[in-house]
């Protein structure tokens, strides 16, 4: 009974650190245009500062592991959620380019280590539950962003000074680690280290094409995460108040999906999911980029959201049951990769905004997405 008891609250603090990830990265969305126009930079130079989060998160992922093993899961979830109130807390008093760059870079480095540590616990939680809980933990992410994106542009929407709306936001994070606190992993209840050698995995060929796959769906949420409102700003004219609302529906539309996620991949199958969901995906991103009408494009990022929501678990589940490989050793493969799109994209997308524009740019991810749909089979064959 004990036993029942202590996972049940390790599972409502698992939770509770999947939303404190997803509220800290999704707060800050809305505010990269005031951050552009306040410290009058171009696109390149915004994909180079937005690149810093990037660098900070894959800089410190290899260390992750040994990080676990020493401290535990509870001590990194508290010093990164700490980090992390502290970084968005600074972040728009910051007036120089250098220091944003520097403080970005910590940013990402506290965000890299929390990913891990928090994906790291999941596993750990959900084996000892003997059910599925992945898919809860991650739709509580959704959940933080909606919970981020939604309050920032609440608060910007209501004339609070774009100086001042991350602070409730950090003080809110601190809340949240302090209640979560006492069921996170020590390394006394986590004792497993992350499997060693897991890019090894990618020479097995049905791996490195999920691999793929999950870098072009993260090179897609981190578009929708970083662009999205500078999108609307720029190529559509709406104004900055406004412009976060964009990444908040999106939000929204992929924490309501993954809720019904399970029963629809149930009914119809991985395959036609996957495959529709794709189809889905693109007419958003399509509607997105093409329509000047600024209602069809917002009802675009839903669409998108609607569509992205459920491809990710598929494929997860897809690298996790390869019949002649470890599930320990595909999946952090797939997961890096993945999160390599998701650092790495929002950069990328700079500089080819900065080489074409931002809406020939989103037209090339509709290709992307196209890829995604019409190597659905393949990805997920004999599954």
């Amino acid at each position: 009974m004990t036993e029942h008891t202590d996972n049940r609250r390790q599972q409502r603090a698992t939770r509770c650190v999947f939303f404190i990830a997803g509220l800290g990265m999704a707060a800050w969305a809305p505010l990269i245009p005031f951050a552009q126009s306040h410290l009058a930079i171009n696109a390149g130079t915004l994909g180079l500062l937005l690149f810093c989060i990037a660098a900070g998160s894959m800089l410190m992922m290899p260390f992750t592991g040994a990080l676990i093993a020493r401290l535990g899961c509870r001590t990194l979830i508290l010093l990164c959620g700490v980090g992390l109130a502290c970084c968005l807390a600074l972040l728009m008093h910051i007036t120089t380019l250098h220091v944003m760059g520097f403080s970005l870079l910590l940013f990402g480095a506290f965000n890299g280590l929390l990913d891990v540590t928090m994906n790291y616990q999941a596993v750990i939680v959900e084996r000892a539950s003997g059910d599925s809980k992945m898919s809860g933990f991650h739709g509580f992410y959704s959940l933080g962003s909606i919970a981020g994106a939604g309050a920032v542009s609440l608060m910007l929407w209501f004339g609070v000074p774009a100086q001042w709306v991350l602070i409730p936001v950090a003080l809110a994070i601190l809340r949240l680690l302090i209640s979560g606190a006492p069921a996170l992993l020590t390394p006394r209840n986590a004792q497993e280290p992350p499997a060693p050698g897991a890019l090894k995995a990618l020479a097995h060929r049905k791996v490195l094409l999920i691999a793929v796959l999950c870098f072009i769906l993260f090179l897609t949420e981190g578009a929708m995460l970083d662009w999205s409102a500078v999108f609307m700003s720029t190529e559509r004219d709406i104004p900055l108040h406004l412009a976060g609302w964009s990444f908040t529906l999106y939000s929204i539309a992929v924490a309501t999906l993954r809720l019904f996620g399970d029963r629809l991949i149930t009914r119809y199958g991985n395959v036609n999911i996957l495959m529709y969901s794709g189809l889905v995906a693109t007419a958003g991103l399509t509607l997105v980029t093409f329509s000047d009408w600024m209602p069809a494009a917002f009802a675009g990022f839903v669409i998108v959201g609607i569509g992205l929501a459920n491809i990710i678990p598929i494929l997860f589940t897809a690298a996790g049951n390869q019949p002649d490989i470890s599930a320990h050793v595909a999946l952090p493969a797939v997961t890096l990769c993945g999160y390599s799109g998701l650092l790495t994209g929002p950069a990328l997308i700079g500089f080819s905004a900065q080489l074409t524009s931002l809406s020939a740019t989103f037209s090339a991810g509709i290709i992307l997405l196209l890829i995604v749909t019409f190597t659905a089979r393949l990805s997920l064959h004999r599954q």
